[in-house]
């Protein structure tokens, strides 16, 4: 009986233990996302957490035509950490580690890739947020914004497509 008390007591703090997983730090993330400024079309979609792991795309649009993409991935490791996958316009993977997280912020870093060594996101408000790419060019910081504003998924739909 005593056995059985200890688990219903506990079970509060399993399922805690159960929705803390690492991957629902980013569900702020989940959703289509358009750059502002830039041509319609060209923005993020991340799809809500699952299985341990955020898909995303990306894509940008130029004068009617699709000139870059990128297939990215938010999944938790092993050992409980989140890891960044990038796979930009056909391009070899490369995997920036979690360094830093705070609510409606993720800083991802890879030291050892070329430009960009950090990917980060940060949510303004539920309805916009600010992915950056920065990294050291030549000796110097290099950084570029992404400003950027939910939309209905829906809307990334073109007639004309």
């Amino acid at each position: 009986m005593r056995s059985i008390l200890l688990f219903l007591m506990l079970l509060p703090v399993l399922a805690l233990a159960r929705t803390t997983e690492p991957i629902t730090s980013a569900t702020w993330l989940a959703g289509c996302w358009a750059v502002d400024g830039k041509e319609a079309g060209t923005g993020e979609q991340w799809m809500a957490p699952a299985g341990g792991s955020m898909l995303g795309a990306g894509r940008t649009v130029k004068d009617g035509k699709t000139v870059g993409f990128e297939f990215m991935q938010i999944r938790s490791t092993e050992e409980g950490k989140l890891e960044f996958v990038a796979m930009p316009s056909g391009q070899n993977e490369t995997t920036f580690s979690l360094v830093s997280s705070t609510e409606g912020s993720l800083v991802f870093e890879n030291l050892g890739h070329d430009f960009p060594q950090r990917i980060m996101y940060r949510s303004i408000s539920t309805d916009q947020i600010i992915g950056r790419a920065e990294g050291s060019v030549s000796g110097s910081l290099r950084g570029i914004d992404f400003p950027m504003n939910r939309i209905p998924c829906e809307a990334t739909l073109s007639p004309t497509d």
